[in-house]
């Protein structure tokens, strides 16, 4: 289903003057911060910009046509320019006393988004009043205050449930609504119960609950030094051996992967990463849809913690045949706990170079990943 972004206009996208009317260029000012966030939503995201603005009396003796639109012309093409545009501009003309159902926070001027076709629950209204945190509620849509301290204070206890954010920052605005790469997977059967969620666009918090310590010690690097927020809680026949956790939380944690990707638009891709401990490790990740493992590293013990040395390569081989991606592993050096431990730090650094965005294009000539 589609989304919108329902977003009001004096005091959201341009500075509202003291007499609350734009009826000259002079007076157009735009928001700081409007061009750099608005631009960022509106080629990340999927979402509608639909306008919607109360202009009192617009076509009376107050606020002549002539006077409204120049400035609203000159604004539209302004961020058109930036690769803003609005695919609807709704304006009511009437004034507050007039009572009219068409007037923000009535939603006469939007019924076409209430007949179905759009996903109203996950869709926001963006204003700086408390009648467009009024139309939110009406509408079944998310609202956000774009206000100062002082208006904070006024947000009324009947509308606290629909203001998802309360803001004086188009930046703020943009972490709320962008695209939020994560994921939740769950994977039952008869050997193991795996529950991970992920968040691609994380600050590295983690919580790791494999029964096996050193394996939660080496999934917490990959969230720290990945700056990945990841939370994996699995129940394995341990009574048994260490084998189906660690095979199928790489399975899970791959199959993660791919959905919080997505179509992997505008990713770097590929990563890399050869950090030093007393051992010198390289892993190279290609997530290009292809599962493959080139893995060039030998341990000696039969086990680091509780964790099979012989399981460090089927890990990262379940992980990449769910994640869809090429791995490439390296490792040398005497102490095998630092060079495991290396191994996973540089898998995690070169996860977080691979999946940084960086505009909005596919990183293949093939149309699709």
């Amino acid at each position: 289903m589609k989304k919108a972004l329902f977003i009001d206009r004096d005091g959201t996208l341009i500075v509202e003057p003291p007499d609350f009317q734009i009826d000259s260029l002079e007076k157009l000012e735009f928001i700081p911060g409007v061009f750099t966030w608005l631009c960022k939503i509106a080629k990340e995201t999927d979402f509608e910009l639909v306008m919607v603005t109360n202009q009192d009396g617009l076509g009376t003796a107050s606020f002549p046509e002539e006077k409204f639109w120049p400035a609203q012309n000159k604004l539209i093409k302004t961020l058109e320019g930036e690769g803003i545009s609005f695919s609807a501009v709704f304006i009511d003309r009437s004034f507050a006393k007039e009572n009219l159902p068409t007037r923000k926070p009535g939603t006469a001027m939007l019924n076409s988004y209430l007949k179905g076709d759009y996903d109203l629950a996950n869709s926001f209204v963006i204003g700086d009043r408390l009648t467009d945190i009024q139309l939110a509620k009406n509408l079944g849509a998310k609202g956000i205050l774009l206000a100062n301290d002082a208006n904070k204070i006024k947000l009324e206890s009947d509308l606290a449930g629909s203001c998802v954010l309360i803001t004086e920052t188009w930046k703020d605005i943009y972490n709320q609504v962008k695209i939020r790469r994560a994921a939740e997977v769950n994977r039952s059967t008869n050997e193991t119960q795996i529950a991970i969620k992920i968040n691609l666009d994380g600050s590295g918090i983690s919580s790791i609950k494999t029964g096996l310590g050193f394996f939660d010690h080496m999934l917490e690097q990959v969230a720290r030094h990945g700056q990945i927020d990841l939370q994996i809680e699995a129940n394995g026949d341990l009574h048994i051996d260490e084998h189906h956790t660690i095979e199928d939380v790489g399975l899970a944690l791959g199959e993660a992967f791919y959905k919080a990707l997505g179509d992997k638009r505008g990713i770097e891709r590929y990563g890399f990463c050869l950090p030093m401990d007393d051992c010198l490790a390289q892993v190279a990740i290609d997530f290009g849809g292809r599962p493959w493992l080139v893995w060039d590293a030998e341990f000696k013990r039969e086990k680091v913690g509780e964790m099979p040395t012989e399981m460090f390569f089927h890990f990262f081989k379940s992980f990449s045949d769910s994640a869809k991606c090429n791995l490439n592993i390296k490792a040398e050096g005497t102490n095998e706990h630092h060079k495991i431990e290396a191994i996973f730090k540089a898998f995690a650094r070169s996860i977080k170079m691979a999946v940084r965005k960086e505009g909005d294009l596919l990183p293949t000539t093939k149309g699709s990943l």
